[in-house]
Parts: structure tokens; sequence; C-alpha cells
């Protein structure tokens, strides 16, 4: 594919009625590849969504479903939607073997997300979406950005104090990682974990070294974001504490003039892939047309 234009689309199969396609975006010098899904009228805003570790674009458009499908929802609530691979994942796994810390990953996001904006129109402005180390990214790019135009940002499967267990297994792999990425198998439809395989995708070195960091790293990067923020964590997520006392603690480190929490009943860490897909991916796209309303009437 052409890399002449900063942002090149095509078809994901030619004939299909699959509204999202995939794209590759410029982030300064580096080629991300991603998915891309357009509102049929001018898009309101540019939802941009960051998997999690071994994982790839496609997570937040699971079964291709637009009922279930975080980016197919988006457009047709009339948002821009675009799910990146993260640098060292997909098309830039060539380019960078050993892939890239988080700090470099936020850099050159907001690389591409410059490069989208330069070459499409974004409506109201940025809103990111990030899942477990997708989030840590997402709210590093957030506590840098000064481009102007970010309305907002929206995590799950990420906190900021690990559980007992996650303190015990952090970084290693096998069968109790693989129950705490995905919880009780009945939080899943049929058929996810043969869909999941074609997600599933080695954790970059770089990006694995960094790891157990980021509880000591989340202080410095929640004081500088200034737009609202709100964390989701799963009723069987196993990795982060999520009692009141924890994520009061974790919000009142935000810079943000709006911070909340939510739990989601009957969900497991991979929570677009769940059952409950469409239920979090709807509750994405409402803090959305809040944070559209707060930029709109410049509320603090």
């Amino acid at each position: 594919m052409s890399l002449s234009h900063p942002c090149a689309a095509a078809p994901l199969n030619d004939g299909d009625h699959d509204p999202v396609r995939e794209i590759t975006v410029d982030a300064g010098g580096i080629a991300l590849s991603g998915l891309l899904a357009q509102p049929t009228t001018p898009p309101r805003a540019l939802l941009i969504a960051l998997h999690g570790g071994g994982m790839r674009a496609g997570y937040f458009h699971g079964r291709a479903d637009p009922a279930t499908s975080l980016l197919a929802l988006a457009a047709s609530c009339g948002y821009a939607a675009l799910a990146l691979d993260r640098p060292g994942y997909g098309h830039s796994a060539a380019q960078l073997p050993t892939g890239m810390g988080l700090s470099d990953q936020a850099d050159r996001l907001r690389a591409a997300a410059r490069a989208y904006r330069l070459s499409r129109s974004c409506g109201a402005g940025v809103f990111l979406v990030g899942h477990s180390m997708g989030g840590k990214a997402a709210l590093r790019v957030a506590s840098g950005w000064t481009d102007g135009g970010l309305l907002g940002v929206d995590v799950s499967g990420v906190g900021n104090k690990w559980s007992a267990t996650a303190q015990r297994v952090n970084g290693r792999a096998g069968r109790l990682s693989h129950r705490m990425h995905w919880g009780p198998l009945a939080l899943y439809p049929p058929g996810t974990f043969r869909l999941a395989d074609a997600l599933i995708t080695p954790v970059p070195e770089e990006e694995a070294r960094e790891i157990p960091d980021w509880p000591k790293a989340y202080p410095e990067v929640a004081r500088d974001i200034r737009v609202p923020v709100r964390f989701t964590f799963a009723e069987h997520e196993q990795w982060w504490c999520s009692d009141p006392h924890t994520v009061r603690a974790m919000l009142g480190r935000l810079g943000s003039p709006l911070a909340r929490s939510e739990h989601l009943a009957s969900a497991g860490h991979n929570i677009s892939l769940g059952r409950t897909a469409r239920a979090y991916h709807l509750r994405v796209l409402a803090f959305l047309e809040e944070c559209i309303t707060l930029a709109d009437t410049g509320a603090p």
C-alpha cells in the first residue's frame, strides 16, 4: 500500500458490506496499520481506539457485527472510529522488532492523530479509547497532548494498583495469566477463542519490560491530563484492585475536570470480546457525547 498519503484506506474485502476498512497512518515516519469506520455524514468527532498487550486493532471490531463492534457502532452514531495497531504491532512490527516503550508509543500515536486530522475531517475533536496496555498508552497520549481538540479518554482493563494475584504472575505467561485475561469462559459468546486466534500476537519486548512499572508511573501521567477521563472495571477483572478506596485515590490523582469510574457486571478483562461488549461500547459512546457537550459549553 502506498504511503504517499498520510492516511491510506482500503476495503477489508471487496464487495462486502462491512463498514470497517483497513488503513495505514503515518506516525512520524513509522507506518501504523489499523481499522477505520466512517459515518455516512461528516463526522461529529474522531474516536481513536488502542488495543491491549498481545492483541491487535481488530479487538475493537470483534466479530465484525455492527451491533457489537465499537467501530461500527461509533460510525452509526456519526463518529469516525480509528483503531490503530500500536507501535510494535501489525504493520510496524517489522520496523520495530522489539517494540517500543509506552512513552515513545505515545509520541508516535500523537503524531498519527495529527496526521489523520490534517487529512480528514474530525468534527469536534479527538476522543481516546484504550484497553489494558492500550489504556495506559491512551492516558500517556492525553498527558502529553498539546495540539488542542482532545475531548476525553475512556479506558478499561487498567487501574493503578495490582491485585495480589497479579503481583505474583506479572510479566509471566501461563495458564493463570490466561485465566486472568479472560475470566470465566461463560462471559464470552461461542467461537470467541477461535476468533481471538487471529487477534493474538506476542507482546513486544520493550513493552513487556514496562508492565510491572505502571503503578509507579501513573501519578505523573495522571497529573498532566486535563480532559475528562472514565475508567471501567469488569466484574471479573483480576489484574487490578477496584475497591472504592483504591479507585477514589486513583481518580484523585488526575488533573482532569471530570473523572469517574464504572463497574460492568458479567464481564471479564477482555470486555470488547465478551457478551457485554455492546453495553460497554454504548457507554463509551455516551461518555463521548458528554465530553462533546462539555467542550461545546466550556463547562469546567
